[in-house]
């Protein structure tokens, strides 16, 4: 018999029937001809907790720290032992076994981990699918490879989860109990990717609370030229008061400018005229796609991916969605007119949009250099019927299917003009745009573009006819929102501050995965250290506090975006796993002596000072009770995150 693991019940029914012949339904299990197709319930095994290891380590305490097992162990999840015994079963059965999981580091994982668990021994081939659709299920059916080819990803995986846990358990414990000391009764979770989020939103409330706005001035001035009108603005030179961005920091040289000017003739005195050509987006990678949502339609990530999974599993209409990919393989060119044919038909607006694209086109999205284990969203090409999906699941599918369809448009081409003034021997300076061809701009954007300057001619007279002084104040960064917290997060070199390190960065790294971004953000809420109000996202009082009773580098991203670089190095087979949890270890005996218990009672005091949201006060059973002596783990809470 031939067993296939599936990483979940959905992709094993697409297995299924994809395979010849008719099939049955049995516990837990298809059967098709030889073949059996089970699957996992996500992860069933996870790591032991530390009183596995030793039944003293169930107490917290603060001299058992750091807890470094020998021996790493794996334990099944409670409601997950039913379906690890079928597996066990249909293994003891099984002549060949096929590792079905995701195409990534945790689909890797979490179906290896199981094979090895239960102590097979014989040969493992890979079966890597990206859409359930049966065509493509078939086409995945023939060409599995060896999962020895894999090894690496499931190491760096492993290497992973362990290091997640040595990080969360130990930090959390550690910091939990100096939170007893200095009278918080609570856990105080710390980890490697949750932290560090955590703290880009609190230093940028930090940063909005001790703004100190500055007022500034402009001047500007409406010319009549030869063809037109347009508005120009003065550009102060550097005998005025100016600050490190050119504005003008005193009003009375901008006033004194302005009553001079109504009548004054000029010249244009240099003039740019520059035409640009710009490509469609790409498609979308799954982060990439809840920027968008979060702006365009106030979705949540969690939201975002939660469609997307519908949309992948229930109404299969999207490939597989937690991909870091913004490229498509070329073999998918050739089908892709008949792909988007049969996606869009069922909707008015998409069958718009099909109806503009031209076919013969090929933009940079389709690069097999750029796709890995797995490519950008993309439709599969079944029907979209809209009565058949929710309003938010229609509106995520229709941005999928766009950015595919936008890849057969033209490109955006327009011309941008500057035009310099001279008016009383000062400069004034405009610009503006000119759409020569809107191409793929439409499907984007529904706005009216700003006016274009009128046609302009080097050399030729201006006159001005109004002129006037605006008041106006530098403005506090804006507050993180889902969209811009995910964007942080994928783009993390940005808010790296020592200058070598963000060398090391490349442009993929990141905190946190495609498929757990939008987790962490609503794990940070459900704990308490994080409030949504309105469209922002605000640190509560106690997330703040957590953060300034940390040394600094757990709160900075610095430390987790090295940490997936060298996970990277292990999946590459450039680095073993063993030196990278040495140096954790190392690095982790250091952060636990700096645990404080009066920094932490001086940074909660300071928190309940301040006016802000104020996290609610929850008595946390996977923490310890002051006074109460009883055991007490923090396995309900994921160190991983």
């Amino acid at each position: 018999m031939r067993l296939i693991i599936a990483e979940k019940p959905s992709l094993a029914r697409a297995i299924a029937e994809a395979l010849p012949g008719t099939s049955r339904k049995q516990e837990g299990a298809i059967v098709a001809g030889d073949t059996t197709v089970t699957w996992c319930l996500g992860h069933l095994l996870e790591q032991a907790p530390p009183d596995a290891y030793d039944p003293a380590l169930k107490q917290w305490r603060l001299d058992a720290l750091p807890i470094l097992p020998e021996r790493w162990k794996l334990t099944p999840r409670p409601k997950a032992r039913g379906q690890l015994a079928v597996i066990r079963r249909l293994l003891k059965q099984a002549d060949e076994v096929v590792h079905a999981g995701d195409p990534d580091r945790e689909g890797q994982l979490l179906v290896q981990e199981v094979i090895e668990h239960l102590g097979w021994k014989g040969r493992v081939s890979r079966l890597l699918v990206s859409d359930l659709n049966r065509p493509a299920v078939q086409r995945a059916l023939a060409r599995l490879e060896d999962n020895a080819r894999y090894q690496p990803l499931y190491r760096a995986a492993e290497s992973r989860a362990r290091a997640d846990w040595l990080y969360g358990i130990n930090l959390t414990r550690a910091w939990t109990l100096t939170g007893r000391q200095a009278g918080h009764d609570g856990v105080l979770s710390v980890g490697r990717v949750q932290t560090p989020v955590l703290g880009l939103v609190v230093r940028r409330d930090n940063e909005i609370r001790d703004f100190v706005p500055r007022p500034f001035f402009v001047l500007w001035a409406d010319l009549a030229v030869a063809h037109g009108q347009l508005r120009a603005w003065w550009v102060p030179g550097e005998r005025h008061p100016l600050d490190d961005q050119g504005r003008l920091l005193d009003r009375a040289p901008a006033a004194l400018l302005a009553e001079r000017l109504p009548g004054a003739e000029g010249r244009l005195t240099r003039l740019q005229s520059q035409e640009k050509r710009q490509a469609a987006p790409l498609p979308y990678s799954l982060s990439a796609l809840q920027v968008d949502a979060a702006r365009r339609f106030g979705l949540s990530a969690k939201a975002v991916l939660d469609t997307c999974q519908a949309l992948y599993e229930r109404h299969q209409l999207i490939t597989y969605p937690r991909s870091d990919c913004r490229y498509l393989p070329e073999e998918h060119f050739a089908s892709a007119r008949a792909t988007l044919a049969g996606a869009c038909g069922g909707d008015e607006t998409l069958r718009g949009w099909l109806a503009g694209a031209d076919f013969t086109r090929r933009s940079r999205a389709w690069n097999d250099k750029q796709v890995g284990a797995h490519h950008a969203l993309a439709p599969t090409g079944r029907p979209m019927d809209p009565a058949r999906l929710s309003t938010t699941e229609a509106k995520v599918f229709r941005l999928i299917a766009r950015n595919v369809l936008a890849q057969f448009y033209p490109a955006l081409a327009t011309r941008e003009v500057k035009a310099e003034f001279t008016l009383l021997e000062e400069t004034f300076r405009t610009r503006g745009q000119v759409v020569l061809d809107p191409g793929w701009k439409p499907l984007f954007t529904t706005r009216e573009e700003a006016p274009p300057l009128p046609p302009l001619t080097e050399g030729e007279g201006c006159r001005v006819q109004e002129a006037g002084v605006e008041d106006r104040e530098t403005r506090p960064p804006e507050p993180f929102t889902d969209a811009s917290l995910i964007k942080a997060m994928m783009n993390i070199a940005r808010y790296v501050e020592d200058p070598a390190v963000r060398r090391t960065l490349r442009e993929h790294d990141g905190l946190g995965t495609e498929a757990t971004r939008a987790g962490i953000i609503e794990t940070l809420v459900e704990r308490g250290y994080l409030v949504r109000r309105a469209k922002a996202l605000r640190a509560t009082r106690l997330g703040s506090a957590l953060i300034a009773s940390l040394p600094e580098a757990v709160g900075r991203p610095e430390r987790t975006a090295l940490w997936e670089q060298r996970l990277a190095a292990i999946a590459e087979q450039e680095a073993e796993p063993a030196p990278f949890l040495a140096a954790l270890v190392a690095d982790l005996r250091g952060l636990l002596a700096s645990a404080d218990a009066r920094r932490l009672q001086e940074a909660l005091a300071t928190a309940r000072g301040e006016e802000g949201p104020a996290a609610p006060a929850r008595r946390q059973r996977s923490g310890p009770r002051r006074g109460s002596g009883k055991r007490a783990s923090p396995r309900r809470r994921k160190a991983s995150s």
